[in-house]
């Protein structure tokens, strides 16, 4: 029973009491807090593989609310990767974080490139590799579940050595739910087997069409920026 001092009549005070309740309560049995983990290489080359690089410039924050349910919000999308070494690709790929980071649920987390030869039978070619994505989203996806950040996990990758992380937070909590999507050409049967569910986002290129980030757009600082040429 509800006891009011308002000048409202008792059952319309207790009408409105129970209408509150009722929404509040609905709100927090439904409402499910989302992170995204996005393997910013894994996903490159999976477009980079569909011929896909117009949608290289991308709106990700856009992009990752198309696949929100009913009830669902977006809390932030870690993105992971590392500075390109080559001049030209850095540019481009400032561009793109530049672009991005003006939504503030866009995070970036950044590992690094380390020389690496390899041996072939015509001599060594000297390259890089990149180190640390897979540990970051590790640390990140368990962190998040540690400190009740999200209930929903959604890892954009089709790397099976992130699957390890995914058992570990499993054990930690049950109730946690985590998909996979899995960019063009990269699908794990592992990741499949221990995520809740998985999609393949080459059949979603409706919704990359609909993500685009506007051609030009002005900073915060003034300065404006354009889509590459070599993304067009």
């Amino acid at each position: 029973m509800y006891f009011c001092t308002s000048h409202y009549p008792s059952c319309v005070r207790n009408r409105r009491t129970l209408a509150l309740e009722r929404e509040l309560y609905f709100y927090t049995i439904m409402h499910k807090r989302v992170n995204f983990y996005i393997d910013g290489f894994n996903f490159y080359f999976g477009l980079k593989s569909k011929n896909w690089k117009a949608y290289y410039w991308l709106d990700i924050v856009k992009f990752c609310e198309r696949f929100l349910r009913p009830g669902q919000s977006l809390e932030n999308v870690y993105y992971f990767t590392a500075t390109q070494k080559a001049k030209s690709k850095k540019d481009r790929q400032d561009l793109f974080f530049s672009a991005n980071k003006l939504n503030p649920k866009f995070k970036l987390v950044f590992g690094k490139f380390l020389k690496k030869q390899i041996y072939t039978p015509h001599g060594i070619i000297n390259t890089f590799e990149e180190k640390q994505t897979d540990v970051n989203i590790a640390v990140h996806m368990i962190k998040n579940v540690v400190f009740d950040k999200n209930d929903i996990s959604v890892l954009v990758s089709g790397d099976s050595d992130l699957v390890p992380p995914i058992d570990f937070i499993r054990e930690l909590n049950p109730s946690h739910k985590i998909f996979c999507y899995f960019p063009p050409n990269r699908v794990s049967v592992d990741l499949m087997n221990s995520s809740d569910n998985y999609i393949k986002l080459a059949r979603y290129e409706h919704r990359f069409k609909k993500s685009m980030l506007p051609e030009s757009i002005t900073l915060d600082n003034g300065y404006i920026i354009k889509r590459p040429d070599k993304w067009k």
